[in-house]
């Protein structure tokens, strides 16, 4: 197939457009023209749909404009370790969307007895699920592959008939196969970790589980607080505790009066197995607490819905440093919730990982430091006090914390309190468009013994509708100093990454720059602009379908879950635009993209921001959709007033 740009369709020949990016005149195109391009050209010779391997085929075809694939310099240790909806009515978070389970898409599931090779099914004639493999076999979905990826990964695929690639591990008569050499290689290895246990979820249903340093941190919060009702009762005697009583330190104190002494006729406090140490009665000051070094640091975003771990995954791949789960409710997490729980999981290659809770008291926050601690794998715990969504805001959490500064210093004494990791806050410039009040908060953070802080440069208010101040960025690391400070808003390119450096933060959080270009971690390091061809991004996105097979599985209810988050992804990757169409380049976050046709079809369609269009592109991947299939992003850009 030809390139597009060589197609004789009219061009646009009005200037830029105010907001718009600038792109050369031989690649603008009018909206009627685009999508007449785009859909004819998805449509057969004689208006039929064309095959899913006539898609592939004739979506990689590129032109000789477009740049070679650019092998990536990828860390050596690496290896180890329907129409459109109306825009204004849609703006935003999309709230009322349709929310199709993933369960719906499976007419009849095979019963996991039979999956596992198992004689007898422990329900009986009670179970729901088909037990007749034949049966199951003629209605099953047709396969999307011929291989199947966790088989080439491991060696066996857990999903067995039910994966949507069996074919490549099934044998004539519906056994299952494997490789016992790549199984023997994987044997004892995990991937994942933070995955919650049955016991823990059960003991936290039933609210069996102690938090003991929790207690001992909301006693003295209590006291504190009858002590100055007594002064305020006219009882200048009572005395008060301190700012640094409720830290470390009074914490330290506090269990070594409480800890009975050991001595020959008393045993030691605690069970020991070898001599006693101080290690093993005694809290770690804050100094002793494990280190992580943040400075100049490329640091992924907590992303809601995108930031998950396949995502995560692709990120690492490109060279981001630090990478954090997506935010979760401490509510959630202290009731055992398996889907709270899912997003605090670390994959091995996340060497500097941390996990980010929301919560707006200080007993369920403290409560749910201590869960973290005594039982996940994480670097650091982020505070999430940016979070600007009704939802969260509304009960006094997110934003709503950085006016609540008495709750706001208590739950960061008492997660400080639980934890033997740094804790990290991200905060936004204040609640209101002209109020900031970050440069007020954050001398009072320092005193907090807050090991690094994040700031967005927007409020509340703004949301994505101003560009992010780094002037007063700058302004607020000299004040953090020497808590490292990162910034994060609007950066899209290395020279937007530069300009931040250029401020004195310690490092950089990207978020939607990195949704919206993943490479953007290795077009920093290299110090270039990365003319990515279309093949190489669909590449990126075969790499995440095939983690997301890994994450969420691969039959019917895990390949519809990967279509979904990959969906949500292109909702942002859509308003991409390659360099070299580019008639002013860096393109800018806060500029939208133009109507244009690509150097061939792929790259076009890429550039397409109808949903059907996005359903396309996953199609290449992971096969046809349901037919009861239906999406709606939740998020909307907003960016563009």
């Amino acid at each position: 197939m030809d390139g597009a740009a060589e197609e004789p369709v009219e061009k646009r020949t009005d200037v830029a457009v105010k907001g718009e990016a600038a792109l050369k005149s031989q690649f603008l195109t009018t909206k009627e023209q685009f999508h007449a391009f785009v859909d004819s050209e998805w449509q057969g010779p004689k208006g039929e749909k064309a095959t899913d391997g006539d898609k592939v085929q004739d979506a990689m075809t590129t032109s000789i404009e477009e740049p070679e694939p650019k092998k990536l310099k990828l860390d050596p240790e690496e290896g180890k370790k329907g129409l459109k909806p109306d825009g204004k009515r849609m703006r935003g978070q999309n709230k009322s969307r349709p929310h199709t389970k993933p369960t719906a898409f499976d007419e009849k599931r095979l019963c996991l007895s039979v999956i596992q090779d198992k004689r007898e099914c422990p329900f009986g004639d009670k179970c729901q699920f088909q037990h007749d493999v034949a049966e199951y076999m003629a209605t099953k979905p047709a396969d999307i592959g011929e291989s199947c990826y966790l088989y080439d990964t491991f060696g066996k695929c857990g999903y067995g008939l039910c994966c949507r690639f069996a074919k490549a591990h099934t044998t004539l008569d519906f056994k299952t196969m494997e490789n016992a050499e790549l199984v023997r290689a994987n044997e004892g290895k995990s991937t994942v970790k933070n995955n919650l246990s049955k016991d823990l979820q059960i003991r936290l249903r039933k609210r069996s589980v102690t938090f003991n340093q929790s207690a001992e941190y909301l006693d003295m919060l209590s006291n504190q607080k009858d002590k100055r009702e007594q002064r305020g009762n006219g009882n200048p005697r009572a005395p008060e505790l301190s700012a640094d009583q409720t830290g470390g330190e009074q914490h330290v104190s506090a269990e070594a009066e409480a800890q009975p002494q050991a001595g020959p006729d008393k045993p030691p406090p605690v069970k020991t197995v070898g001599p006693l140490t101080d290690v093993d009665i005694v809290k770690l000051r804050l100094c002793e607490k494990k280190q992580v070094d943040f400075q100049d640091k490329l640091y992924l975003a907590p992303l809601t819905t995108c930031g998950n771990l396949p995502f995560r995954r692709v990120c690492k791949r490109f060279g981001a440093d630090i990478t954090c789960g997506e935010m979760a409710m401490c509510t959630n997490l202290l009731q055992g919730q398996q889907s709270e729980w899912a997003l605090l999981k670390r994959h091995e290659s996340e060497d500097v990982f941390g996990v980010q809770v929301e919560g707006c008291f200080p007993d369920t926050m403290t409560r749910c430091a201590e869960l973290i601690n005594g039982n996940i794998d994480v670097d650091f715990v982020d505070i999430n006090s940016g979070c600007p969504i009704d939802l969260v805001y509304k009960k006094g959490g997110g934003c709503g914390l950085m006016t609540r500064t008495r709750k706001f210093e208590q739950i960061i004494k008492g997660m400080n309190y639980v934890l033997d990791v740094p804790l990290t806050v991200k905060i936004r410039t204040g609640v209101q468009e002209k109020c900031n009040i970050a440069h007020k908060l954050i001398p009072e953070m320092k005193k907090w013994d807050v090991s690094m802080i994040t700031l967005h440069g927007r409020s509340r208010e703004q949301r994505y509708t101003k560009s992010a101040d780094w002037d007063y960025i700058n302004t607020c690391s000299k004040l953090a100093s020497p808590v490292p400070l990162f910034g994060n808003g609007d950066i899209l390119s290395y020279e937007d990454a530069m300009k931040a450096r250029e401020t004195g933060v310690s490092g950089i959080m990207i978020a939607r720059g990195a949704l919206i270009k993943p490479w953007i971690f290795t077009e920093i390091k290299e110090s270039r602009h990365w003319d990515i061809s279309s093949g190489e991004r669909l590449d990126v996105l075969r790499d995440f379908s095939n983690f997301g097979l890994e994450h969420w599985g691969s039959d019917t209810r895990g390949v519809e879950k990967t279509r979904t988050f990959m969906l949500e992804w292109l909702s942002f990757m859509c308003r991409y635009i390659p360099v070299g169409l580019l008639e002013r380049v860096p393109q800018k976050i806060n500029e939208r993209p133009p109507f244009y046709l690509g150097r061939n079809y792929l790259e076009s369609l890429m550039a397409s921001q109808h949903v059907g269009d996005w359903v396309r592109i996953s199609e290449m991947l992971l096969g046809p959709v349901p037919k009861n299939f239906n999406f709606l992003p939740k998020h909307k850009a907003n960016a563009y007033k």
